[in-house]
């Protein structure tokens, strides 16, 4: 059976690679894997040792994003697409390629929750874009 693989992050670029990778595998009759991934943060990028998360602080986050990410494009989105989800610990690019290696389309977001907002494309999906073995979609979430 076809595969896709969604990154969701809980950004609004998210939210439209999701729409766009249900519409994806409905298109093909294939299964969609939602996949969310977190990682501990640079220490120097922390206020304080007091602010340092637990790996089950930064796992209910993730879980957090998902569930908002779906509730998002709401449960008729999903209606005759076999999903899954999943939320694995790393690096968002390499959860993302490890993921999509046997898939046969790779969904994400142009832009993250991550900083640098003036950016055309995010470092994961540029990462995903030039590292993949799959075909690659690159959503960008709808100007308003």
């Amino acid at each position: 059976m076809a595969r896709v693989v969604c990154g969701v992050d809980g950004s609004k670029s998210s939210v439209e690679a999701l729409r766009q990778a249900l519409a994806a595998a409905r298109e093909r009759g294939a299964s969609l894997e939602v996949v969310t991934a977190w990682h501990f943060p640079a220490i120097d990028m922390l206020p304080g040792p007091e602010d340092v998360p637990t790996p089950a602080d930064l796992e209910v986050q993730a879980q957090r994003h998902l569930d908002e990410t779906l509730a998002a494009v709401g449960p008729e989105a999903t209606a005759g697409v076999d999903v899954t989800t999943r939320i694995a610990q790393g690096h968002p690019a390499e959860v993302l390629l490890n993921a999509s290696e046997d898939a046969d389309l790779l969904v994400v977001g142009s832009r993250g929750r991550g900083g640098f907002e003036g950016l055309l494309i995010g470092s994961v999906s540029h990462q995903v874009v030039h590292h993949a073995k799959v075909p690659v979609l690159v959503a960008r979430s709808p100007r308003k």
